[in-house]
């Protein structure tokens, strides 16, 4: 009897073992996914904010068993990108700066190298405040007071930053690769986001 129960034991636990994995694998594609899913909706260049916000809210979702699919995420995008084109606006605007500050480094300008220096890391710590921002995005919620709040979580949070940090080198290490994987990732950029972000709530 003690070797039945036990032998009982060792397949609940094996089935459990095995749930875990399933989960974690449909996870795993849930977030590829929605990376193109944010792909798609960023396409009009300015909405990336409002992607990433619908695609973190998705992946939210499915990390509490809730319901939702392509029918919520667009409804989110719709919501978001209402005010998340400024955001994207002001993205591509920095980044322009940075670029500007790249050339003029390369061209020899005195102090170049630290002002580019200074750009990039900016640039860095912009698109991260971004992602944290667009992490803890709700509808209704004003995008100024997230970027505010992304940006000192951002500082006071910096294993988390790294994290994101560390997501987004994926991101560009998988577009210099093959410019088609790094499409799947950017959902795997949001996840990390909304794990970041459910850290720094827990702490």
């Amino acid at each position: 009897m003690t070797q039945v129960r036990a032998k009982a034991r060792t397949e609940r636990a094996g089935e459990r073992g095995e749930s875990r994995f399933a989960e974690g694998f449909a996870l795993f594609a849930e977030c590829l996914l929605t990376g193109v899913w944010i792909a798609v909706v960023s396409l009009p260049l300015v909405t990336y904010p409002a992607a990433f916000a619908a695609g973190a809210r998705h992946l939210g979702r499915r990390l509490a068993h809730e319901r939702g699919g392509w029918r919520e995420f667009a409804a989110d995008f719709r919501s978001a990108v209402r005010r998340g084109w400024l955001v994207g606006v002001a993205g591509w605007a920095a980044l322009t700066l940075v670029w500007v500050d790249v050339r003029a480094v390369r061209e020899g300008l005195p102090g170049g190298p630290f002002v580019g220096a200074v750009g990039v890391l900016a640039l860095i710590g912009a698109a991260v405040a971004g992602l944290r921002a667009a992490a803890a995005w709700r509808p209704g919620a004003s995008w100024r007071s997230l970027l505010a709040r992304g940006g000192r979580r951002t500082v006071l949070d910096p294993a988390g930053s790294f994290l994101i940090v560390g997501g987004l080198a994926v991101v560009v290490c998988s577009a210099w690769f093959s410019a088609p994987l790094a499409v799947p990732v950017l959902g795997a950029v949001a996840a990390a986001a909304v794990a970041v972000e459910e850290r720094y709530r827990r702490r």
